[in-house]
């Protein structure tokens, strides 16, 4: 790997740009990295993908030009589009949408340059061209990975219609929010061409192509009746809305990164991601006008997403936020070196044994226990460096996804899951508190973090007031787990412990 030190420095300021031109150059291929699986230049898009971040360039993309190059095909090429930051587009569009993907740790695979990015719009500086590639003809899937807030959705699970994005967005203005964006696609596409086509969320969503299905048909109902006409109708026979699993872990990439990817290539590469070896894709084969072979890369396609996705949102990803709400407030910096604290490391375990197990339906095929100790051998990988303040973002969204389901099995079958209070009472620490064990400052990265932080720092400290606050937050626990006096009681007592002393 590269030097350390300014003359890595001096390299990066004198390298070539990864290119199109600049890889047929090199002759190094086989000594460290591999090459695109197809040639980009003969790709065709086919595929629109709505918020092309680290995750979808570290698993979607590298699924779907992995199953060009297994059959041939040439029109699954991607456009990406960039939500809220024009980072990703100004990154790969001078670098013809190539990238690389670096992996970290045991049994990692070379470098990969990936080449199924063909275009990359940004969607708030330029919201007709994301309307315009949804509604060509040629494209005929559109995937999405806008994490949960990017839904826009209610407490109830519905379209938020108080949210002034929204609001703007059904007020006719070019559209902005995801919805909105897909919504008027199809209200083109359905104009001009009729053409069906797919919708498929990959985000860590419960029945996630159910939600995606209810939030378009939201828009939907909510627009004049002559702006809509006909528009639910061919939806509901021209579109599909299949669910989908998704698991890999892609911690944000560092100037350390950059550098070895440098050194590997011997090509300055801005747009590199950082994963771990292991992916996992399992998707509903529902599709309305065809799809890539995503098998041949190895993706499960099923008719039953439920049960794997319920084994991944409340066991991988439940466990992740518990390690990384107390591993935060205990000063870890990493996953990893959370799991280094033996209680912390039991709490993840028991979490998924004692509280999780028995809420699942396990797929066939799938040892529970074997994906159990996969699980945490995976966070503990410490090249990664998955930062514990990343993956607390967002909790008021993925703490009823994530952790609230398997309390409320729990509690209906008679049981207290104690494990998975302590991850909600870690959060509430995390939220009132705001400060480590060393005094440094967790940030709230939140989409209800004013509402949040008045309610944590009006409880003063006191575990029962912080409980009470922040059940009441209704959008988030609803009044089931609000008025449920054995779950109240076990957060509180675990609030005490976390802020004692």
């Amino acid at each position: 790997m590269a030097a350390r030190g300014g003359a890595v420095n001096d390299t990066v300021r004198v390298a070539q740009r990864l290119r199109l031109d600049t890889l047929d150059r090199l002759s190094g291929q086989g000594r460290g990295w591999v090459g695109p699986a197809v040639d980009p230049r003969a790709l065709r898009v086919g595929v629109v993908h709505l918020g092309i971040g680290a995750f979808h360039r570290a698993h979607q993309a590298i699924f779907t030009e992995l199953a060009a190059a297994a059959t041939g095909r040439e029109d699954w090429g991607i456009t990406g589009v960039t939500q809220r930051s024009a980072s990703v587009r100004d990154q790969l569009m001078p670098q013809d949408g190539l990238y690389s993907v670096l992996e970290r740790g045991a049994d990692a695979a070379p470098l990969r340059v990936v080449g199924s990015v063909r275009d990359v719009v940004f969607g708030a500086g330029d919201p007709a061209a994301v309307v315009d590639r949804i509604a060509d003809p040629a494209v005929r899937l559109v995937t999405l990975t806008v994490t949960e807030k990017g839904y826009r959705r209610d407490g109830a699970g519905r379209l938020d219609r108080s949210d002034p994005e929204v609001v703007a967005d059904l007020a006719g203005r070019p559209p902005r929010t995801v919805v909105g964006q897909l919504v008027r696609g199809l209200q083109r596409r359905l104009a001009e061409s009729a053409e069906p086509i797919t919708l498929l969320s990959c985000d860590n969503l419960v029945g996630n192509g159910d939600v995606l299905r209810g939030l378009v048909q939201d828009i939907v109902d909510a627009l004049p009746s002559s702006e809509a006409g006909g528009l639910a109708d061919w939806i509901t026979t021209s579109v599909r809305f299949p669910s989908c699993m998704v698991d890999r872990i892609v911690p944000a990439t560092t100037a350390e990164d950059r550098a070895d990817a440098l050194a590997v290539l011997g090509l300055e590469d801005r747009g590199v991601v950082v994963a771990e070896p292991f992916s996992q894709w399992v998707i509903e084969d529902d599709f309305a006008a065809g799809r890539p072979a995503w098998e041949r890369a190895g993706a499960v396609l099923t008719r039953d997403v439920a049960a794997w996705e319920a084994v991944k949102l409340r066991m991988l990803n439940a466990s992740h936020s518990l390690l990384a709400y107390l591993g935060a407030l205990r000063g870890y910096d990493t996953i990893a070196a959370a799991l280094t604290e033996d209680r912390l490391a039991a709490a993840a375990e028991s979490l998924m044994v004692e509280d999780v197990a028995p809420t699942l339906r396990v797929p066939d095929g799938l040892d529970l226990d074997h994906y159990r100790g996969q699980v945490l051998t995976r966070f503990a990988n410490p090249a990664l460096r998955h930062r514990t303040v990343q993956v607390a973002m967002d909790g008021s969204q993925k703490l009823p996804v994530r952790l609230l389901g398997t309390v409320r099995d729990r509690l209906a079958a008679g049981a207290v899951p104690r494990h998975a209070a302590l991850a909600v009472a870690a959060w509430m620490v995390y939220v009132a508190q705001g400060r480590d064990v060393r005094g440094r400052d967790l940030p709230l990265d939140d989409p209800m973090a004013e509402r949040l932080g008045t309610a944590g720092a009006a409880a003063g400290g006191d575990p029962q007031r912080l409980v009470d606050a922040l059940l009441h937050v209704d959008e988030i626990f609803g009044a089931d787990l609000r008025d449920h006096q054995g779950f109240r009681a076990a957060l509180v007592d675990h609030v005490a412990q976390l802020t004692k002393g």
